[in-house]
Formats: structure tokens, C-alpha cells, sequence
């Protein structure tokens, strides 16, 4: 299985479940939406 395949099963099962809801609640939060956007601006500046 290549990696992809086994990261798409793990996705799909109970487990893989539960970490995407989790990512989904935590990223509704204002607070770390604006600490990903700090994060974003950060890499952005790097590059230039």
C-alpha cells in the first residue's frame, strides 16, 4: 500500500474519524484561527 492509500484508509476509519471531527472543533475556535493565520503570515514573509 502506498503511503496515501494507508493515510485515505486511516481517514476513513473510526479513529481517523474522531481526529478530523477534533480538528474541525478546534479550528472553529477564533483564537486558533488567528494563531494559523500568524503562522501563515510568518511562512509568507520567509519566502519573499
Amino acid at each position: 500500500m502506498s503511503l496515501m492509500q494507508r493515510i485515505t484508509a486511516f481517514l476513513r476509519s473510526p479513529r481517523g474519524q474522531q481526529l478530523v471531527d477534533r480538528g474541525r472543533r478546534e479550528m472553529s475556535k477564533p483564537e486558533n484561527q488567528a494563531r494559523l493565520r500568524q503562522i501563515a503570515n510568518r511562512l509568507q514573509s520567509r519566502r519573499r
